[in-house]
């Protein structure tokens, strides 16, 4: 299928000198980009998944000089066993995919196509991940596209592509959906289109990958390429009431790009969610705006009701006499919750479950998302446990198995809560006094997935 060429963009090729080496190519290098699937039993089937925007990005930079090829194996597509019609074969991989990804990597080696790996995990064990691949690329792509792009037309690879410098987000172009969309599995994507405003959080909690890659540093786009892309997508599907999910790690970071972007998009008639952190849900007004905005759903990260473990996390940003004003302001406006909370940290114990329990039943958390404590590799929080750690099986780091025995609960009696605290949340009734008077919507549906997913829970699959 055709895609739109733009020009590159010079903060990627400041000097032309990749434009004229691509140029001077006998023929477009071919490009096999390939999200696995994870292997895990663990999850909870909506029919839908996320279109990867990360990889789209990907397309839409390689594909101005490369000619593009993407599967997801998420929505049925199957990875060919023969690479020869391919050049490159580039594979995202996060832990719960890495023994996949590794293994399309071995067979691509070994029919000597250049393999490049990129994504959270290749990024956190780069040497690990090296050893099934031609190059590891770490972190964005963006920041090293010039020196990759140039040497895989040179045939001259590294095995680690890393910048010392990230690229500003005003070298984000629009990502070309077409190459997503092609696939003859597209309408398993949900309709939600992926979309980024911002990218990093400087919070900094311990279990989080996040500031591992990208430091401290908080970037964003500019307002103006954000709501071009909305107009870009409205204009596409025919339609202004565009359901956008934006992919940033905490878009409310700087409060007045946040809210100057929120003002605008109520002008435009989308709808939206996101995820945001608790800093600034205190205040009435930042509610108000969002709900304004054609906001539907925020995504928070509570975490835990315990004190203890917040402190231990490094979470600052929870305070829990927050919470509940949170909750309301947001409810005040029409916005559904989609709230995280983990179990597992040495300060939880039975009293953390009931609390929690507590806390969602009185406050109508629409669609809570419960998750073993997992200690991801290169957080600190994987090297400060990383001694007590049960195995290093990544098909099992899917947040739903035991990773390690909490000190004030045997694991045993951990995961009998963890099973119950589901059962109890997600029973009929709960769903029902948790959700009356809201609107018949996708939540809906979630919480129905959920509680066909919390009835066939055992606890011998969390081992």
């Amino acid at each position: 299928m055709s895609h739109e060429v733009p020009a590159l963009h010079h903060n990627l090729d400041s000097d032309g000198s990749l434009a004229r080496l691509a140029s001077s190519q006998t023929r477009r290098k071919k490009w096999l980009l390939i999200q696995p699937k994870s292997v895990t039993n663990m999850t909870v089937d909506s029919g839908r998944v996320s279109m990867p925007l990360n990889l789209v990005m990907v397309a839409t930079l390689a594909g101005r000089i490369f000619d593009i090829t993407m599967i997801d194996e998420r929505i049925g597509d199957v990875v060919p066993e023969d690479f020869s019609g391919f050049d490159v074969v580039a594979v995202t991989s996060r832990t719960l995919n890495a023994t996949k990804a590794y293994s399309i990597g071995d067979r691509a080696l070994a029919q000597n196509r250049i393999v490049l790996f990129g994504g959270v995990h290749p990024t956190m064990l780069h040497d690990e991940a090296a050893s099934h691949c031609t190059s590891v690329v770490y972190g964005e792509i963006e920041s090293v596209w010039q020196e990759l792009a140039s040497d895989v037309i040179r045939g001259t690879m590294k095995g680690l592509y890393r910048s010392g410098n990230l690229q500003p987000m005003t070298a984000m172009q629009r990502p070309d959906f077409g190459y997503a969309l092609q696939s003859r599995n597209a309408k398993r994507y949900a309709a939600r289109i992926p979309i980024l405003a911002t990218k990093g959080c400087p919070v900094g909690c311990s279990f989080c990958t996040t500031p591992v890659v990208y430091g401290k540093s908080y970037r964003y786009r500019e307002l103006d390429l954000v709501l071009d892309e909305m107009r870009y997508h409205q204009e596409r599907l025919g339609k202004r009431e565009v359901t956008f999910s934006f992919m940033d790690d905490n878009i409310s970071f700087r409060p007045h790009y946040f809210t100057d972007l929120l003002d605008a998009m109520g002008k435009l008639g989308v709808r939206w969610n996101a995820n945001i952190s608790m800093n600034f849900l205190h205040k009435p007004e930042v509610a108000e705006v969002a709900g304004r905005s054609g906001c539907d759903l925020m995504s928070i990260g509570f975490e835990s009701l315990n004190p203890d473990v917040l402190k231990s996390m490094n979470k600052g940003s929870n305070r829990l006499q927050n919470y509940e004003t949170a909750v309301g302001n947001l409810h005040r406006n029409g916005i559904a919750i989609q709230g995280y909370f983990m179990f597992g940290f040495d300060d939880d114990d039975e009293k953390s479950f009931q609390s929690t329990y507590d806390f969602i039943m009185k406050n109508r958390i629409e669609f809570p998302v419960f998750s073993l404590v997992t200690p991801f590799p290169g957080t600190p929080f994987f090297e400060e446990m990383k001694p007590r750690i049960r195995h290093f099986d990544w098909d099992r780091y899917d947040t739903f198995h035991l990773m390690y025995e909490p000190k004030k609960m045997a694991g045993g009696k951990l995961i009998e809560n963890f099973i119950k605290l589901h059962r109890e949340v997600y029973k009929g009734g709960a769903i029902l006094k948790r959700m009356q008077g809201k609107p018949l919507n996708w939540v809906w549906m979630a919480n129905l997935a959920m509680n066909r997913f919390a009835a066939r829970l055992k606890p011998e699959a969390f081992l």
